[in-house]
């Protein structure tokens, strides 16, 4: 009796060693912010002592797209995947994995066979891609929104301005700020176009350097303008500047930090940037409404003394004709 139940679990053992045992895994994913693409195997219970004793396919579908042949330490890669390999350090602690450049993933049912001596197995793992959005929904929002409220808030200076003055010399400033002002509107909507919420990329980084330059230095040089036409420099209008170039500095910098970060974490700071030059444009046009509004309409300095001066010349031609 004894000798029968020997044998039998004699017989399991050494079914069950026939088969290397994987950690599975099936499903990998990767974005755009991978570099390489890693798609793991792991087998638990490796007995092998060196690399030599192992052999590793790594297929693709139904290609094999890498071999490696412990035997001879020769490793071949399929031409489309020529960047695949493994680590043939870890084989030994049963690592199997395969690294793949970004450019030469693709997305489908990558199967690993691994073989050694006498014992084989494989195990099937799904590589999916992910698309991830730059920046979060709500900073995507506050980057298009800040910009957009900033010029509409320029606008309602202008508004203000072609209504206060009416100086030949302040109509020609008026045409002025009216071309800069549409060609600024412009460049913003066409970098909130370029910039529409998506994963990182050249377009994408492209929109947002269009947003945040030309609403942070252009909306610097239109405001001080608007002042000048205005009423000149004052004390506030002087405050005003001040912190719509802290606004820019910060917009700026982070832009800067974030430009080239396929995740970044300085998004706040940017953002604070463009809500400091939205609040600016905002005081300015609250100075300009309760402040400015309140002045008389400025004549131009030489229509101010050219009408005495021809009121004198009539009086004195009709003391002449008497």
């Amino acid at each position: 009796m004894w000798p029968l139940v020997a044998a039998l679990l004699l017989g399991s053992s050494c079914i069950g060693s026939a088969q290397l045992l994987f950690d599975k895994t099936r499903l990998v994913e990767y974005t755009s912010c991978n570099e390489t693409v890693v798609i793991p195997c792991f087998v638990t219970n490796v007995g092998a002592q060196n690399p030599g004793e192992m052999f590793v396919k790594w297929k693709f579908n139904r290609t094999y797209i890498f071999i490696y042949d412990g035997s001879r330490n020769n490793s071949t890669a399929d031409s489309n995947f020529s960047s695949a390999k493994i680590s043939v350090s870890e084989l030994i602690k049963g690592d199997a994995s395969l690294k793949l450049d970004k450019a030469d993933a693709v997305v489908g049912n990558y199967t690993c066979e691994v073989t050694e001596l006498s014992r084989e197995g494989e195990t099937v793992v799904e590589l999916k891609y992910r698309v991830v959005s730059w920046f979060s929904p709500n900073e995507n929002i506050l980057i298009v929104i800040f910009p957009i409220l900033a010029i509409l808030l320029f606008w309602g200076q202008f508004g203000l301005l072609t209504l206060k003055y009416k100086s030949n010399r302040t109509n020609r400033k008026i045409i002025l700020l009216l071309i800069a002002g549409v060609v600024l509107t412009a460049i913003v909507i066409v970098g909130a176009i370029l910039f529409i919420p998506g994963e990182y990329s050249v377009k994408n980084a492209s929109g947002l350097g269009l947003i945040v330059i030309s609403t942070g230095i252009v909306l610097i040089l239109l405001q001080y303008n608007v002042f000048m036409a205005a009423f000149g420099m004052t004390s506030f209008t002087i405050a005003i500047l001040i912190t719509q170039v802290l606004g820019c500095v910060l917009a700026m910098v982070g832009l800067c930090l974030c430009m080239f970060a396929c995740v970044p974490v300085h998004g706040p700071l940017l953002i604070s940037g463009l809500g400091i030059i939205a609040l600016a444009e905002l005081l300015g046009l609250v100075y300009m409404k309760f402040v400015a509004s309140n002045q008389r309409t400025i004549q131009p300095p030489r229509k101010a003394v050219e009408e005495p001066l021809n009121a004198f010349k009539e009086s004195k031609g009709m003391m002449n004709d008497e």
